[in-house]
């Protein structure tokens, strides 16, 4: 793939054609250099990937990096499957479905398996370390599902909605993993999918070959399951289960057979946001914080930009113009008096409200955030409450014309 290519999906895209690239033998070199196109161009958003099967794939992008991915053939039997690997205190408890069908998913800027595993990263459920991995297994297993595919149609969704992901990967990183899998799987010149099960053709035949418990044993495992389910209870590679199966196959006792996925237990519907809406900006070197400013913003439907790099600030505010800005007080390079000194002498952000957030909350700082511009202080930890009602008590006007316009 050469960046012709990409560059006419990046114009397709802003003049709203519909015609989508397509790439003949999505091999991992083609797949690296698209992701580090991607990363060049700080891309925000979703890349939708087909085959002429029918297969569709998301990957969920931000600046160029893997947040989540999902979609083929079996997204929720992928879920449940590495739940089970990698969180199992949390797949025994069954109750996380009634409640995730209960919650809404209009604000999930991703998708509903996402959306729940920050959910119980936030209730300290899950470690980020423990996120991380997971998210890391899956987007390797779309990313093989995708390689197996002849060739790939993709398409580029933008969004202007940014926000601070827990995890986010290198492309390039991912694939040189699902290089290294392919390349076994090619190796044993395994002519199928891993998404296929294998099941009991001949149980007569199957009976006379092996002993009973070997049987019982293998119809309890041959029960409608993928060669990645069963691998991953065998806990054990896919090359690995499908070479111990393969004698079975070869024969005629055993076959493999596609099998549809499971019932989600959530339902999504896309979620529409007015560009009216306020914007809210918030600068700190803490993913962690931008994170939950994040969820707290998407709750309230305020859109929302978290900015990491102190030193990135002031370039990244100029070109979104946020409503208010959250400000932390103690980053490297710079702190948030000086940042807040420099964004005052913007005509920009003359007027911008300037929230200060910071851990020392003492009468110096608040005497010097005042005298350096800024428009209000607050206290860390993050308390929702202090913070919506910040946003409310300087953004009062613009939100009584929103909602006036709404009426």
């Amino acid at each position: 793939m050469n960046n012709s290519i990409l560059e006419k999906s990046v114009d397709a895209l802003l003049t709203r054609r519909s015609d989508a690239p397509l790439i003949r033998d999505f091999t991992p070199s083609k797949q690296v250099e698209l992701f580090e196109t991607l990363k060049q161009l700080q891309f925000n958003g979703q890349l939708i990937l087909t085959n002429p099967c029918g297969g569709k794939w998301i990957l969920h992008i931000h600046r160029g990096l893997i947040v989540y991915a999902t979609g083929g053939e079996h997204p929720v039997r992928r879920w449940r499957r590495n739940l089970a690997a990698h969180l199992p205190q949390l797949a025994s408890d069954r109750l996380w479905e009634d409640r995730l069908a209960a919650t809404s998913t209009e604000g999930s800027r991703v998708c509903w398996q996402y959306q729940l595993l920050t959910s119980w990263l936030e209730q300290q459920k899950v470690t980020p370390e423990q996120m991380a991995r997971f998210v890391w297994s899956v987007t390797i297993e779309v990313l093989f599902d995708i390689t197996q595919a002849v060739q790939i149609a993709y398409e580029l969704k933008p969004s202007s909605r940014t926000f601070t992901p827990v995890v986010a990967l290198e492309g390039a990183h991912a694939i040189a993993e699902v290089e290294r899998l392919w390349q076994a799987w090619q190796v044993n010149r395994f002519n199928c999918s891993p998404n296929s099960a294998p099941v009991i053709k001949q149980s007569e035949e199957l009976q006379q070959s092996i002993s009973a418990p070997g049987y019982q044993a293998l119809s309890q495992l041959l029960d409608g399951q993928t060669l990645r389910d069963i691998a991953a209870q065998m806990q054990r590679d896919v090359s690995s289960a499908l070479r111990s199966l393969l004698p079975y196959i070869q024969s005629g006792l055993v076959e493999l057979i596609n099998v549809s996925d499971l019932a989600a237990p959530v339902v999504t519907s896309p979620t529409h946001y007015d560009t009216q809406t306020p914007l809210i900006a918030c600068v700190d070197d803490s993913p962690w914080i931008c994170h939950i400013m994040d969820k707290v913003m998407t709750a309230a439907n305020y859109r929302f930009v978290g900015v990491n790099d102190a030193l990135r600030a002031i370039g990244v505010l100029l070109a979104i113009k946020p409503d208010l800005i959250f400000l932390d007080l103690m980053m490297p390079n710079i702190n948030g008096y000086e940042l807040c000194s420099r964004l005052r002498q913007l005509s920009c952000f003359q007027h911008t409200p300037i929230v200060i957030l910071t851990g020392n909350d003492g009468i110096i700082d608040r005497v010097r955030a005042k005298i350096v511009g800024s428009s209000d202080f607050l206290g860390k930890p993050i308390d929702t409450d202090r913070v919506l009602g910040a946003i409310h008590k300087h953004l009062k006007h613009n939100l009584e014309g929103l909602g006036a316009g709404e009426g």
